[in-house]
């Protein structure tokens, strides 16, 4: 359905932790989890999960949707009760296995990389995705709190290609 070329695909932990490279890892049945907060309050109002499909349509749309496990089908949210999560932000975790997204709901209803948060890098939605060329993340943080091998020494990387 949507252009699945705008993905990276993961070649090295360098690349996934530290990288602009888009390239999100989806489980064994396709999907990938989603931690949605409230953008100006901060307040969890759900987790749910993405597949490929609804990630792309996320990002290109501008507007939170998901992958239904129990219906087994794309669930655009609020496409039924008007209770749309219209993204403000779009945030991947240190190794992209997870994915945040920060929302305005129209009707109302720390990091083993270095960085303060898991969630360091955006990527881009709506009209500042460009649908023909690839998705690059943006670094939010700038400045890592601490070095890793510091903290961690020889220790196995957890990230996961």
């Amino acid at each position: 359905m949507y252009i699945k070329k705008k993905l990276d695909e993961r070649l090295s932990i360098e690349q996934v932790e530290e990288s602009t490279s888009f390239a999100p890892k989806f489980d064994q049945n396709g999907l990938i989890p989603v931690v949605t907060t409230d953008f100006k309050s901060g307040e969890v109002l759900m987790q749910g999960f993405m597949n490929i499909d609804s990630l792309l349509m996320t990002i290109e749309l501008g507007e939170a949707v998901y992958y239904s496990r129990s219906r087994k089908q794309i669930w655009h949210k609020g496409k039924t009760s008007g209770l749309v999560q219209k993204i403000k932000e779009i945030r991947i975790d240190d190794d992209q296995d997870c994915v945040w997204l920060r929302v305005e709901v129209e009707g109302g209803a720390s990091c083993h990389v270095g960085y303060r948060s898991c969630f360091y890098r955006s990527v881009p939605f709506g009209k500042s995705s460009n649908t023909s060329e690839k998705i690059e993340l943006k670094f939010e943080e700038k400045e890592k709190v601490f070095d890793p091998k510091d903290v961690y020494g020889d220790a196995p990387n957890p990230t996961k290609l």
